[in-house]
């Protein structure tokens, strides 16, 4: 009689485990999609960093950032490459997709004519990449390419994304998606540090300075790991800004040291 109470008892034991492990939540994946100023870059590059790198460590083990961000990506090569469908199809309900292009797709010299996209075909899209991630009920959340760093003699930092910023945002509107405007926060910081100062937060080096780039280089386009950081936080900043739920999954300061 005793055994059958302990084999009993045992299988009860183990029904219950498995009820907790099935009711246990699914983790969230965040996904990222866009270009070089998102990407993690390879160490070969460095100093130069995605703030997409920066911006998965803001979020506590139930999230899964994963930067599927690729250097020189357009909205049109980032779909003809592939890229995009196999996050369409491992997206689940309550994963989100941040989406930021515009620096290749608005490309119109000679060299990048293949990565070039118009406006019209830009709008398309992007509502794709909205709507399929909307149809498995998961979160798209629309971001403007972030600013190239560029100066009016005043010391205004000068829109670069004008035409591509637009149409992100005419999207977000119409698709009712929330809408991180990187683009504005971005000359905001700019404008901050200035002409010269604003510097720190390029790939930006004098001759002799950096190995990676030894005759000195002035990238106007690509973030320092200083410059990835702030932008990460502008993008917090306007998830904030959007309410969005995925910041009940942000690490919280330990209030107790």
């Amino acid at each position: 009689m005793m055994q059958i109470f302990h084999k009993v008892a045992a299988l009860a034991m183990v029904l219950a485990l498995s009820s907790f492990v099935l009711s246990e939540p699914a983790k969230i994946t965040v996904y990222l999609i866009g270009d070089s100023t998102v990407c993690t870059q390879p160490v070969s590059q460095a100093p130069v960093t995605g703030w997409g790198t920066p911006f998965a460590v803001f979020f506590n083990q139930d999230v899964t950032v994963e930067n599927h961000a690729r250097g020189g990506r357009s909205t049109r090569t980032f779909l003809s490459e592939n890229r995009w469908q196999p996050i369409e199809q491992a997206l689940k309900p309550g994963d989100y997709v941040f989406m930021q292009f515009g620096h290749n797709d608005e490309a119109k010299e000679e060299i990048y004519k293949a990565r070039y996209t118009s406006p019209e075909d830009y709008r398309k899209n992007l509502i794709l990449f909205v709507s399929e991630t909307k149809a498995k009920k998961a979160h798209p959340v629309l971001v403007t390419p972030v600013s190239r760093r560029k100066f009016s003699e005043d010391g205004k930092a000068l829109e670069t994304h004008v035409e591509y910023s637009k149409v992100v945002a005419e999207v977000a509107e119409a698709e009712k998606v929330p809408l991180i405007d990187l683009d504005t926060r971005s000359r905001q910081l700019y404008e901050s540090f200035g002409p010269e100062h604003s510097k720190l937060l390029f790939n930006v080096s004098e001759a002799g300075t950096n190995p990676q780039f030894p005759n000195g280089i002035s990238d106007n386009t690509h973030f320092s790991e200083f410059g990835a950081r702030l932008l990460a936080e502008l993008v917090l900043d306007e998830m904030k800004r959007s309410d969005l739920e995925l910041l009940k999954w942000v690490v919280k300061p330990d209030k107790k040291k």
